[in-house]
């Protein structure tokens, strides 16, 4: 059974490589290999650095690999070739598929690329005074519990999540890991330790050392560093994390294989898109076209690539003024908040007559001022989270995380709020769908232009207190900063319901207006 498992695992590695798949596995694999091979040179470099250095670095590491194999597969929704499920028709032994699965596992890039970086790590823990035996088995331990991570992540994702996940969920299921992981990735990269872990940094270490993320790690260094009895908790909490994994994957196999789950009505459909994930009610359904008409249509298209260009481009002229890199590189971040909460203040004039289903629907107006917001936040928060992390790295101030958010969401949804309103009370003429982004037709009135400029005005009208608190705390310094941070998002959300309210109303009481403005330009 074990041989033939392995068979079919090779043959699966070696039909990717086959086919129409050829040259998209090709790089994969060669993206693969580079990305390999300067983990691993980063990693021996750490064979001459201080050993508390060598340890933050691999102890975080490990922990973060842990977490990727285990959380990876229920975040894309990746088929899995090893399911148990597959091998039920072929009377399999139940109590010995678990290992055998697992053993076929390590047949694939992913656990090379672990073995690899593996040696690289026990390379590093013999430099420190590791006797080779311990080295060895810390990181055999590691890779079987990394292996076992992905393996109950799959059955996990399998068990729990719909089998054929569209990109939609899976783009929804991302972009909170883009957001959390992306400003901490930032944070650690910009730091200069100068030889020293900063305190915080170090006692973060200590405490993951501790859990089934990183036991195995910090094992190899509390030996280094002669902590005996640390040694000895670390190696248990490994032994005992490699058991319970082993433990719990074998439960799921038998769950796999003996289950048959009741069936039961899927909101998931083939072939509905964003109308699968989203609410099944009169948000989720405004919601849904919205972003249907956002990621397809180019004049929205070309407004979202827009502004993130037009924020960074701020830099340049400020730079060439005199203005300190400091102080500079905290304008593009504001500036593309309060562009995406200017976005949405036209779309009632972008979808045209499609307005009419709205109106003809009798919707209320809250829904349909919240769910048209939807598509910009699901561009605008990852971007933003990015550009606030990009920003701090680059000025080496993480003190300002807070009162920059604060700023920033300030910016952004009293933006949406302004939006919600004056995109009923004031819509004017666009390009019809199809057309070129860059061409304007004529307007027959200019009632319409006070739209743009009101929500620009209104936002940094309301936005007003956060950015005089943000400027206090740059200049006077951090005592500033809590009171920046609730300000901006208190004064946000206040300004986005409101809005959303205000402009909801007005939208319930103007559709005979909104369809003739629709049928008129």
């Amino acid at each position: 059974m074990v041989a033939h498992v392995l068979r079919l695992r090779l043959a699966l590695l070696a039909g990717s490589l086959r086919g129409d798949r050829v040259w998209r596995s090709a790089l994969t694999m060669l993206a693969a290999i580079a990305v390999t091979v300067m983990v691993c040179m980063a990693t021996l470099g750490l064979g001459s650095a201080p050993e508390a250095t060598a340890r933050t670095v691999i102890v975080l590491g490990g922990a973060a690999t842990f977490l990727a194999f285990l959380l990876g597969p229920m975040l894309t929704g990746t088929p899995d070739q090893l399911d148990p499920r597959r091998f039920g028709p072929f009377g399999v032994d139940e109590r010995r598929m678990p290992w055998t699965l697992t053993l076929a596992a390590l047949v694939s890039i992913p656990s090379l690329v672990l073995l690899a970086v593996g040696a690289c790590v026990v390379t590093v823990a013999v430099a420190h005074g590791v006797a080779w035996p311990a080295a060895v088995l810390s990181v055999v331990i590691s890779v079987l519990c990394t292996a076992l991570a992905a393996r109950i992540g799959m059955a996990v994702s399998a068990i729990l999540l719909p089998e054929r996940r569209s990109r939609e969920l899976t783009v929804l299921f991302t972009i909170p890991v883009i957001v959390i992981a992306f400003p901490f990735a930032a944070y650690f990269a910009s730091m200069e330790w100068d030889g020293n872990v900063p305190g915080g940094v170090a006692a973060a270490t200590s405490i993951v050392g501790y859990t089934p993320l990183a036991a195995p790690q910090a094992f190899l260094f509390h030996l280094a560093a002669g902590e005996t009895a640390a040694a000895w908790g670390s190696g248990l909490i490994a032994l005992t994390s490699l058991a319970a994994l082993a433990a719990l994957w074998a439960y799921l196999v038998r769950h796999l294989l003996t289950t048959t789950e009741r069936p039961v009505a899927a909101r998931e459909r083939s072939g509905l898109g964003w109308f699968g994930p989203l609410p099944d009610n009169a948000f989720g359904a405004v919601a849904a076209r919205s972003l249907v008409y956002w990621l397809r249509d180019r004049r929205y298209i070309v407004n979202v690539i827009v502004v993130p260009i037009a924020g960074v481009l701020t830099v340049f002229p400020l730079l060439v003024a005199g203005v300190p890199l400091s102080i500079a590189a905290l304008v593009p971040v504001p500036l593309m908040a309060l562009f995406f909460g200017w976005l949405p203040h036209n779309d009632v004039a972008y979808d045209s007559t499609a307005v009419w289903i709205h109106i003809a629907s009798g919707m209320r107006g809250l829904p349909d001022r919240l769910g048209r917001l939807v598509p910009v936040l699901l561009v605008a928060v990852p971007v933003l989270a990015i550009g606030v992390s990009v920003t701090l790295a680059v000025i080496s101030h993480w003190a300002l995380l807070m009162p920059m958010i604060g700023l920033t969401v300030a910016l952004l949804f009293t933006g949406f709020g302004m939006s919600s309103i004056l995109s009923v009370v004031a819509p004017y003429a666009v390009s019809r769908p199809g057309d070129s982004p860059f061409q304007q037709p004529q307007r027959s009135s200019s009632h319409g232009s006070y739209g743009a400029a009101g929500t620009f005005l209104g936002a940094l009208l309301f936005s007003a207190p956060t950015i005089w608190l943000f400027w206090l705390t740059i200049v006077e310094g951090g005592q500033h900063a809590p009171a920046t941070f609730w300000v901006g998002v208190v004064t946000g959300a206040v300004v986005l319901l409101g809005g959303a309210v205000l402009g909801g109303r007005i939208f319930e009481h103007s559709g005979e207006r909104l369809m003739e403005f629709a049928e008129t330009t």
